[in-house]
């Protein structure tokens, strides 16, 4: 039957191509990525100070490795406190064999989250026998002696002094830092998409259900071992491969980075980002690892007080769990709901 369009109504949303293709999520992955990537051009400009790119650049690498940490915590309710050190197992690998053997970038990137998911599995068989608070104090053990090894192995990683590297080589042509913003961004938009693959298909029915209740889980045929592994190997990959962006983006790393201090702020960003919300986490991202050194320490005063940041990533943290415990971007969603019911306020009142 043909569609009837009314006399002076406006024709159904679904008959604009634009609006069509912007409810597409990849889509809006994708302009997310391209508004992203043109920051770097108002650096050159002059419209941006330059330094903000490095702290733009921090963000979209903790947005990558907190997307991993979402999948444990907010999609299968398992908690992790071992980010940091498997980012520092990320940065040392890809920095040593892109820096001393000589291998591709990319090469080294993918030995570096290979590493880390083999690792992330024998954490994933570790939270089958305990849970909760106990989980948490074993992956932060496991962090713990990767940053013990980092100290030890000096020949590769440089012990205390630090390992240096470049920028990345890609093809080869020698990326500089405003190329490698936008292989950031790039990199974390294909992350995104990946993560909303996984959590909209039947790993993320399998991570839900995981969450609600394990055993209503098993009654439902999903095989807990199997989705605990993926789920840890997927998350510690992504730490890695924040790490070796991390290690090629700001070029130097040394064991006191990859410590708890991180991976609690890295789960603050989910806490105050969102559970279960992609482009939240990125914005918790920007919250934690941004605004203290972009803003609060511009500001006369409060921006000499040593542990400003801290003090701000805890207050933040009160306050969303007690105001918005779905994160921050429950912000968006209320003013979107006053918006439109001020549309249909003056609607019945024309």
């Amino acid at each position: 039957m043909d569609k009837i369009t009314v006399q002076g109504q406006t024709p159904p949303s679904n008959s604009n191509p634009a609006a069509r293709a912007f409810r597409n999520p990849y889509i809006r992955y994708i302009l997310f990525g391209v508004v992203i990537a043109l920051l770097p051009l108002l650096a050159k400009s002059g419209v941006m100070p330059s330094s903000f790119l490095v702290n733009l650049g921090g963000v979209l690498i903790y947005s990558i490795v907190a997307l991993g940490l979402n999948l444990l915590l907010g999609y299968s309710g398992l908690i992790s406190l071992g980010t940091a050190g498997f980012m520092g197992l990320g940065a040392y690998i890809s920095g040593y064999l892109s820096g001393t053997v000589g291998l591709p970038f990319l090469l080294t990137v993918l030995i570096a989250i290979a590493a880390a998911a083999v690792i992330g599995v024998l954490v994933g068989f570790v939270s089958l026998r305990v849970a909760g608070i106990y989980l948490a104090i074993a992956t932060l053990c496991v962090s713990e002696i990767l940053r013990k090894t980092f100290e030890e192995l000096d020949q590769f990683t440089g012990g205390f002094s630090g390992l240096t590297a470049g920028y990345p080589t890609l093809f080869g042509f020698k990326l500089s830092r405003e190329a490698t913003f936008v292989l950031l961004t790039a990199a974390l938009v294909l992350v995104m998409m990946l993560t909303h693959n996984l959590v909209n298909g039947q790993m993320g029915r399998a991570l839900h259900a995981m969450r609600g209740s394990e055993v209503a889980a098993q009654a439902m045929g999903v095989y807990l071992l199997k989705y605990r592994l993926i789920v840890f190997a997927i998350a510690s990959a992504y730490a890695a491969l924040g790490g070796a962006l991390y290690m090629h983006f700001i070029k130097f790393s040394y064991p006191a980075v990859w410590i708890l201090t991180l991976s609690l702020n890295i789960l603050a960003v989910v806490v105050i980002g969102g559970l279960r919300s992609i482009y939240g986490t990125v914005i918790g991202a920007l919250i934690v690892f941004a605004v203290p050194d972009l803003l609060l320490k511009r500001i006369p005063v409060i921006g000499g007080i040593d542990g400003i940041a801290y003090i701000f990533t805890g207050v933040l943290i009160i306050l969303v769990v007690m105001f918005y415990p779905s994160g921050v971007v429950g912000i968006g969603h209320d003013i979107k709901r006053l918006i439109s019911r001020g549309r249909k306020g003056g609607a019945g009142n024309g």
